[in-house]
């Protein structure tokens, strides 16, 4: 649904651009069909290497020039199509921009030579570089407003504390150079990029661990004495329990324990420093205000907690608790049994209950 919707918003205001007063419609050529499967990279595959910037907008471009080009000096349709297609993938590929739509951007300007002999090379500025630079500046603003990341991060980009370090599941004591090997050893660099291949491969270190004899489990290394809130508790309660328990999270559950959402610390010093820029005081006050039970409505933990948590059963295994927590801002898991609460993993457990494991491996 995600990438429908991207799609339809991508190709709507493409083509109510390139469709504005002022251009000629004559043509018929300016919402051309190459930019529905360029759409259908942008927005459903959008980490894939052959959707990335570069490719989709020079590649598509390229091919455009070429099937021009072609077009002008080959009359004879079938052979015409045949060499500006073939020719179109040598182009892309001396230019490292593989865009599978572009065999058919040089395939359109082959099979239209009357509009291309009206056009001429502008057809390669628009509506194709012009459309297609239009559907990649979608593409980021709606994989950004999505959650979706486009362009992909590169491997030397700083991670999201915007710090040099890896994230912890790509810590893998594999440089670049060694992944970018790995990729053109097994002929996928054009299918995956060397961040993403970091990616997969540590998660495929922690799966692989998962499966290992003895690895426990999230039922015997949580909290299970567990300080819960309700929906209707006040945030200056909140904010007594984390600083009475040390806690840096609390979990929110019904009168019946049915989980329904976690608080985190951090929660509150966001909220605070929100109120802080739009009441235009410092973060201290601001905190105090929104903690503040005697104020005309209370802050109530249902305004703030968090409903999106991945959460676990006592049965799931260590080793697939540690990417839910290595590199995101969740501190805590909560562990449920049909719906109830019945413990919480924290990050302190995981750590200790790695500690314990390498213990036991040097004895």
């Amino acid at each position: 649904m995600r990438a429908g919707l991207g799609a339809f918003i991508g190709l709507w205001l493409t083509g109510y651009f390139l469709l504005s007063p002022g251009i000629d419609l004559e043509s018929g050529l300016y919402l051309v069909a190459p930019l529905g499967a360029s759409a259908v990279l942008l927005f459903a595959v959008p980490n894939s290497p052959l959707a990335q910037p570069w490719s989709a907008v020079i590649g598509n471009t390229a091919a455009a020039l070429v099937g021009v080009a072609i077009s002008l000096f080959i009359h004879e349709p079938t052979l015409r199509i045949a060499v500006a297609v073939a020719l179109a993938i040598a182009v892309t590929f001396m230019l490292r921009a593989v865009h599978p739509p572009a065999g058919a951007v040089a395939m359109t300007a082959a099979m239209s030579p009357e509009a291309v002999e009206r056009l001429g090379f502008w057809f390669a500025l628009a509506p194709i570089a012009t459309g297609t630079a239009s559907l990649v500046l979608i593409a980021m603003a709606y994989s950004s407003l999505t959650g979706r990341r486009y362009p992909f991060r590169q491997f030397d980009q700083p991670n999201r504390h915007g710090t040099a370090d890896r994230i912890a599941v790509e810590r893998l004591g594999l440089t670049e150079v060694e992944l970018s090997d790995i990729l053109q050893r097994y002929r996928q660099s054009f299918n995956l990029g060397v961040e993403d291949l970091a990616r997969l491969i540590g998660a495929a270190e922690l799966q692989a661990a998962a499966h290992r004899p003895g690895t426990p489990t999230a039922g015997a290394i949580m909290s299970s004495n567990l300080i819960t809130v309700k929906a209707n508790t006040d945030l200056g309660t909140v904010a007594d329990l984390f600083r009475r328990h040390r806690f840096t999270s609390l979990p929110v559950v019904d009168e019946k324990q049915r989980f329904l959402g976690i608080i985190f610390q951090m929660h509150l010093i966001s909220r605070a420093r929100e109120d802080a820029l739009r009441l235009d005081r410092g973060l201290i006050p601001a905190l105090r205000r929104l903690i503040d039970p005697e104020r005309d409505k209370p802050v109530l933990a249902i305004d703030i907690m968090s409903v999106t948590v991945p959460r676990a059963i006592a049965t799931t295994p260590l080793g697939a608790l540690l990417p839910l927590m290595g590199d995101t801002d969740v501190d805590a898991v909560p562990i449920l049994e049909y719906g109830k609460l019945i413990g919480i993993v924290t990050r302190t457990d995981l750590i200790a209950a790695m500690a314990r494991g390498i213990a036991r491996a040097e004895v």
